[in-house]
């Protein structure tokens, strides 16, 4: 009997290990190819802008029609999908469905609502928006900013709908829906800007325009996908009544509020991020003015350069954070439902140290290989090669943020969560000036590295004191991996050093080369170190093992 409980005891606590692997697997995938695609498509869309000048500027206007975007698009969302994710996992892990059914059905509701209200919000904020952002055009920048409206009344549905799904534990219909997304988003979007720039010989800033508009035409590609998925999967939504237990009762109402008040706290952790950004596009400027003599086309190519060009760049290190967040969600949701503590604690552990395998060796790599890495996409540039190595080590701590933010409300610790983000936002206020000021574009980056540090360590502050988890066995663990990607470092380094002798990094084909076979070294060397030492096999499990199997590594 006994041993029956020990086997049932280690059979489940695989079972939520391949949960959390195989969710960060699929979403870490669905987002990765999604970044990558959203990185490789700046190649040609850089070219056909008119490069190194027109590039950085229509680079600069994209991104200050994203940032109050995402900003607005949080704002429709707010938090719904990660909540109506938590909620559903509970609810399911009850075998209350009709409950689960009534929540997604009031959260479509909910964002037809706030969807319309940022969308018109957005409409007239554009203009004050415009005006203190670093644009050598605030008009350019008002067009750029309204073309991504339509975006913004479909999202929100296609998000409540993935997060239904994933509140299932089921991460694949999300992570293609993303890669159909932006597919769709990118086909729309290239051949746009051929036709008015190449073909036509039109403006950037309506080249930039069309560019924006492509989210609403990914969308609606993305939603199409998701709606045959619904239909021939099994939900909540397919199940009947009988199949409920019916223990619980909640009205229709009662679902409205209790969805608002667990979304408000995802909608603060999850713009963090993004008030982060608009700090930096509304703050770069005026001080630029104040303390330097640029002119305002360089403040905005600088600007573009370091919040367009490099952030794109690492925005494909952190989409693993972001899809080991969302992953993590409901498995921890279900274990605080059921009040497995021990297992909440292994599980925040484990979660922590899968971030840190992807993040340390992807950004120690991404700064040994800037310089090939920027040539390829941008055009060879001393300060965006600098600018993106600073970039590399911001990842590391935006993807930390991001996973301990989404962890720390899972495990119903909000408030200490958002008091952790808000001493972030003080700091962030605080450093933005001293080091814009004195370090101009890498001032933006490092203080940002300098607030997301002091919120990540109050929330692993504040998740320790809550579950108590083996801060020594995880210090050691993640100092293990740095040190192991430190090693890989070193050797991408060293590859990268002889490939210079023969290859001219100034020359986007040879840069290519260089950038492929010193990335391919050192992910051949980390992979090696990570089998060798066993690391892969505690963190991943029995996959890791079969591969060190099938390449003899003992």
């Amino acid at each position: 009997m006994e041993n029956e409980m020990v086997t049932s005891t280690v059979d489940k606590k695989l079972k939520d290990d391949n949960t959390m692997v195989s969710g960060a697997a699929w979403m870490t995938a669905g987002s990765m190819i999604s970044r990558v695609l959203g990185a490789l498509y700046i190649i040609p869309w850089f070219a056909w802008m008119g490069g190194q000048g027109p590039g950085d500027a229509a680079n600069a206007l994209y991104q200050m029609g994203y940032t109050p975007y995402a900003f607005f698009l949080a704002l429709a969302t707010a938090g719904v999908p990660s909540a109506i994710s938590k909620k559903v996992s509970y609810y399911n892990a009850l075998g209350e469905y009709e409950i689960s059914k009534g929540i997604y059905k009031q959260g479509m509701k909910i964002m037809g609502i706030t969807g319309l209200v940022s969308a018109v919000a957005m409409f007239f904020i554009a203009p004050l928006l415009a005006e203190t952002s670093p644009s050598a055009s605030s008009a350019d920048a008002v067009i750029v900013m309204r073309s991504l409206i339509p975006a913004l009344l479909i999202i929100p549905t296609l998000s409540v709908t993935r997060g239904f799904l994933q509140g299932h534990n089921t991460m694949a219909p999300s992570a293609i829906s993303q890669i159909i997304e932006q597919i769709a988003r990118i086909i729309f979007l290239l051949t746009s800007v051929f036709i008015i720039r190449q073909v036509n010989g039109g403006e950037v800033v309506t080249a930039v325009a069309f560019s924006t508009f492509a989210a609403f035409v990914g969308a609606i590609f993305a939603l199409l996908y998701l709606g045959y998925k619904m239909k021939t999967m099994t939900t909540a939504l397919n199940l009947s009544a009988e199949d409920s237990k019916g223990d619980l009762s909640v009205s229709p109402n009662q679902l409205i509020i209790e969805i608002v008040k667990t979304s408000i706290p995802f909608i603060i952790i999850s713009t963090g991020i993004i008030i982060f950004q608009m700090i930096d596009q509304l703050t770069y400027s005026p001080i630029m003015n104040a303390f330097s003599g640029m002119t305002e086309e360089m403040i905005e190519r600088t600007y573009g350069i370091t919040q367009g060009n490099a952030h794109k760049l690492i925005m494909v290190l952190t989409s693993f954070g972001t899809a080991l967040a969302v992953a993590s969600v409901p498995l921890i949701s279900k274990l605080m439902a059921n009040k497995n503590i021990k297992e909440v604690r292994r599980q925040f552990s484990r979660g922590v140290q899968l971030l840190l395998f992807a993040m340390f060796p992807a950004a120690i790599g991404m700064i040994i290989v800037a310089e090939p890495l920027y040539t390829v996409f941008y055009g060879n540039n001393p300060l965006g090669t600098s600018i993106t190595q600073v970039s590399a080590i911001l990842s590391i701590f935006v993807a930390m943020y991001a996973v301990l933010g989404n962890m720390l409300q899972a495990a119903n610790l909000t408030r200490p969560a958002i008091k952790a983000l808000i001493v972030g936002f003080a700091t962030k206020l605080i450093s933005q000036l001293i080091f814009v000021a004195w370090l101009g574009p890498y001032g933006m980056i490092l203080s940002g590295i300098t607030a997301f540090g002091v919120i990540c360590f109050m929330m692993m502050r504040i998740m320790y004191n809550e579950i108590h988890f083996s801060a020594t066995r995880l210090f050691r663990r993640s100092l293990l991996i740095l040190v192991l990607s430190l090693v890989m470092g070193l050797a991408t380094f060293l590859a990268d050093l002889g490939l210079r002798q023969f290859l001219n990094y100034e020359d986007k084909s040879q840069a290519l080369i260089g950038m492929g076979v010193a990335a391919a070294f050192g992910v051949a060397v980390y992979g090696y170190l990570v089998l060798k030492t066993k690391l892969a096999d505690k963190l991943i499990g029995v996959q890791a093992s079969k591969v060190r199997r099938k390449l003899r590594i003992k």
